[in-house]
C-alpha cells in the first residue's frame, strides 16, 4: 500500500459498515412504523366497535322510550276506567231492579242512555268485557269465588258471572268474578 491511499477493500468496507447502520436504521424504523400503524388500526377498530356498541344502545333506548310512551298513554286513563267501571256496575244492578218494579218508561229509557253512554266512552278508551259464562276457567282473567259441584257441566266450566272484568288493550284491569263447577272426585278409592 502506498503512504497516501487508501486500500479500496477498507473503503468500500466503511461504505458498508457506514450502510449497514443507516439500514438497520431504515428497518427498524419501518419496524416501528408497521407496529404504530397496527396499534392504530386495533385502536381504530375498537373504537368503531364501541360505536356501534353505543349506536345499537341508542336505537334499543329510542324503541323503549316510544314502547314506553305508548305504554303511559295506553294506561294512563286506567285508573278512571276502574271508578267508571263501578258506576257502571251500579247502573247494571239499578236497571235490574227497576225493571222489577213500576217506574216510568221515560226514566228506565234515561238509566239505559247513561248507561250504554258510559259503555260507548270505555269502549273508545280500548276497553274489553271479558267473557265468562260458560266459559273455560282462566285464571290470567277470572277470579273463583264460588264453587258448585253440578254434574251437567264439565270440570271448570263459569257457571255464573257474578262481576264483570275488563281488559285494557291486552291487560286485565279486572278481573271477572266468577262461580266454577268442579266435579267430585272419589279420595282415598272407596
Amino acid at each position: 500500500m502506498i503512504f497516501g491511499q487508501k486500500d479500496k477493500t477498507t473503503t468500500e468496507n466503511q461504505k458498508t459498515d457506514e450502510t449497514i447502520p443507516e439500514e438497520k436504521k431504515q428497518e427498524d424504523l419501518v419496524f416501528s412504523l408497521k407496529q404504530q400503524l397496527a396499534k392504530s388500526e386495533e385502536t381504530i377498530k375498537d373504537y368503531v366497535d364501541h360505536l356501534k356498541r353505543l349506536q345499537a344502545e341508542f336505537e334499543n333506548y329510542i324503541k323503549r322510550v316510544e314502547k314506553e310512551r305508548t305504554d303511559f298513554k295506553k294506561f294512563s286513563s286506567e285508573k278512571i276506567i276502574l271508578k267508571i267501571l263501578l258506576i257502571i256496575d251500579d247502573l247494571e244492578r239499578a236497571l235490574k231492579e227497576f225493571a222489577k218494579e213500576q217506574i216510568p218508561q221515560e226514566v228506565m229509557q234515561g238509566m239505559q242512555m247513561i248507561f250504554k253512554n258510559m259503555h260507548k266512552i270505555i269502549e273508545e278508551e280500548g276497553v274489553k268485557e271479558i267473557k265468562a259464562t260458560n266459559q273455560k276457567f282462566d285464571p290470567h282473567k277470572h277470579e273463583v269465588l264460588l264453587v258448585e259441584c253440578n254434574g251437567k257441566c264439565e270440570d271448570n266450566i263459569v257457571l255464573e258471572e257474578l262481576q264483570k272484568g275488563y281488559m285494557l288493550g291486552d291487560k286485565v284491569i279486572r278481573y271477572a268474578k266468577v262461580k266454577i263447577n268442579k266435579q267430585k272426585t272419589n279420595q282415598g278409592g272407596n
